[in-house]
């Protein structure tokens, strides 16, 4: 019996923008407009543009104690940040593999709102409702708020045009309110998946559709452009940015993936401690590598990589074409005996297309302004 597919509260903005839609994670959601990726993706680069990544899921975890569990459960150390701040975390397996990359908003010490995944969001639920203790309560609210992201460098100029709050720090947030008649509250987080500078913007369902037709209205100025999953996809990869379900997983642990920033190591209790400690004290087996196309390659994932036609050395997670720097680029867990800098080749369609590795982020770090 086929599954429906949930649909975002901005549905029928992205008919109406003639979005070509795909499901992810259960959701039907755009992939790309008219304008295709290309132009959505250097609008981002070059100007700003608008996501709906609704789909991403929304969880809070309330009550006395609530920080301790999130901090007891999950990977990173809250310590290092404080309320108003948002932090990158892992929800961990006992084995270390990843559950799933999410981002906490830590409002207060009795409310934390996670954003997992999509596909993940009620396996996490699930984990933490299972190690709370009595008094805290952890809410699913994934089908109750749009998540909107306003990336670019002209994305505090939209948002100010529509009287919401910019300029507050890196992966930090701000509630403020929207609207006149009827004020409705917004979060404001600095936070993002593309590099550039901008926000993701967390609202309740029923005020989404006016948020976004303002912001599209506020945005004209500078060429606001609608962005699809496909533009967020590219963004994302030419920074190195690891997605879950392709380059991390359950049999991905923090160490091989370049993620150990995002351990507090120091801490005396989180899920897969035990596990990732050893992997650190023994050093991994392999690590997630960027590869650039020498030639005119694409490489997509599931591709072979090898390091002479006889010799596999890993499959490419992720690949695509980047329209940055107008050549294929792409990601894969490579044994760590490769040297940094060797060329490789990748299996794309029967032709042996050579790549050289490189450390990621693939575009200049400078286009991430902090």
């Amino acid at each position: 019996m086929a599954t429906t597919l949930k649909q975002s509260p901005l549905h029928d903005r992205h008919e109406a923008l003639g979005a070509k839609f795909a499901e992810f994670g259960g959701w039907s959601m755009p992939l790309e407009y008219p304008t295709g990726v290309v132009k959505e993706h250097t609008a981002v680069r070059e100007s700003v543009g608008i996501f709906d990544v609704s789909h991403l899921g929304k969880a809070l975890v309330s009550g006395p104690g609530a920080v301790d569990l999130v901090n007891a459960t999950l990977s990173n150390d809250l310590a290092k940040v404080s309320p108003g701040q948002a932090q990158y975390t892992l929800c961990l397996d006992e084995s270390g593999g990843i559950v799933d990359d999410l981002i906490a908003y830590w409002h207060d010490d009795e409310h934390v709102l996670l954003i997992p995944n999509a596909a993940n969001t009620a396996e996490v639920v699930r984990r933490l409702r299972a190690a709370a203790p009595e008094g805290v309560t952890v809410s699913d609210h994934h089908d109750d708020y749009a998540v909107l992201a306003v990336q670019g460098s002209r994305s505090d100029e939209v948002l100010e045009r529509v009287g919401l709050p910019t300029g507050h720090a890196y992966m930090s947030f701000v509630e403020a309110d929207f609207g006149a008649d009827v004020p409705v509250g917004v979060v404001v987080c600095r936070t993002g998946y593309t590099g550039e500078r901008g926000y993701e913007l967390v609202v309740a369902n029923a005020a989404a559709g006016a948020l976004w037709d303002a912001l599209m209205a506020a945005g004209e100025e500078w060429g606001i452009t609608a962005c699809g999953l496909g533009a967020r996809d590219t963004l994302r990869t030419e920074m190195g940015y690891p997605l879950h379900g392709q380059d991390i997983s359950l049999d991905t642990n923090p160490v091989e993936a370049g993620l150990s920033w995002a351990v507090g190591w120091k801490k005396d209790a989180f899920w897969g401690r035990d596990a990732v400690l050893r992997v650190k004290e023994e050093g991994p087996k392999r690590r997630l590598r960027g590869l650039v196309a020498v030639g005119r390659g694409i490489p997509r994932p599931g591709m072979s990589v090898t390091l002479t036609h006889d010799v596999p050395l890993a499959d490419i997670t992720s690949g695509t074409f980047s329209p940055t720097l107008r050549k294929g680029i792409g990601l894969a867990l490579v044994p760590v005996t490769v040297a940094e800098d060797a060329e490789v080749g990748v299996d794309v369609r029967g032709r042996r297309e050579v790549f050289r590795l490189v450390k990621p982020p693939f575009v200049d770090p400078s286009v991430r302004e902090a």
